[in-house]
């Protein structure tokens, strides 16, 4: 018996690289898909090196809270440079092939920033995030892939990858749940509870129009942070039920297209310090 196991494991054919199908089921659609996610890839990178650019060249800006809106910037210009730049290749060329060490690496690179983000939106480090994903990779890297080869999805994340391995995936599927675990919740918790903190501040202020003002502000804030953490939570967290598994693309493209797109405009270019800085740049 242990022959024959061995056997098997020798005549396995070890796979060396993955077809990532991403939207390749509406072949009609491709081009205005490429169309939509490079508009808003430009607007992406643009707003937030814009927040960036201001945050270093304004004296005025010079202050903790702009550093940390400085340092948000600066990490979704990088995250989502590590899955936009490929998908629109793909949905250009129709080209949807990348190896098993280039899919290791975005995803060592979309899940610790992506993390990254977690915490430092409840005002956290840099360094958790990418601790917490070393010890995924850690797992990840033991995993060995014997066909099939296509992940059906957009990037290569840890689900769709997992379903491919044909090792035993148990231990890492409880490390990544308890990682995970981690990762959103607790700091969607804190999060959430600092927010509860500026309402009940709000309530104190005695103007209508300012507590109207800062409600205005905190309520988008609240609508954002929700959305990122509350679709990442869908998404690695919720039983994979079957309505789930189908769009699971759909909450994926929320957190990694939709959310760095809109922070910039949410936190910092509605602020009127940040409008007077970028004037000054203009004038």
């Amino acid at each position: 018996m242990h022959l024959i196991v061995k056997a098997e494991e020798h005549n396995r054919t070890i796979i060396t690289e993955f077809i990532l199908l991403g939207f390749g089921n509406l072949p009609e659609l491709q081009l205005l898909l490429f169309l939509v996610f490079l508009v808003i890839y430009i607007v992406t990178i643009s707003g937030n090196i814009l927040i960036v650019v201001l945050v270093v060249a304004d004296q005025h800006l010079h202050t903790p809270m702009y550093f940390f809106l400085g340092n948000l910037s600066c990490l979704e210009t990088c995250y989502t440079s590590t899955v936009l730049p490929r998908l629109l290749t793909s949905l250009l060329n129709g080209d949807r092939t990348i190896s098993v060490s280039g899919c290791f690496a975005q995803f060592y690179c979309f899940v610790s920033l992506a993390a990254t983000e977690c915490y430092l939106l409840a005002a956290m480090s840099w360094i958790s995030g990418f601790l917490i994903c070393v010890i995924m990779m850690c797992f990840m890297s033991q995993l060995t892939f014997c066909g099939p080869n296509e992940i059906d999805h957009f990037f290569c994340d840890y689900s769709p990858m997992l379903q491919l391995s044909c090792s035993d995936t148990s231990m890492i599927t409880l490390v990544s749940f308890i990682l995970a675990f981690l990762d959103s919740p607790c700091p969607f918790l804190l999060t959430v509870t600092s927010y509860v903190c500026i309402i009940a501040t709000i309530l104190r202020i005695p103007s209508t129009t300012g507590r109207q003002k800062a409600f205005s502000t905190c309520s988008s804030h609240l609508i954002v942070v929700t959305v990122f953490y509350g679709t990442i939570i869908t998404v690695y967290l919720l039983p994979k039920t079957n309505t789930l598994k189908t769009l699971n693309k759909v909450f994926s493209v929320f957190y990694t297209v939709l959310t760095p797109m809109l922070n910039p405009l949410i936190y910092s270019l509605r602020n009127k310090e940040v409008k007077e800085a970028l004037r000054k740049v203009i004038r």
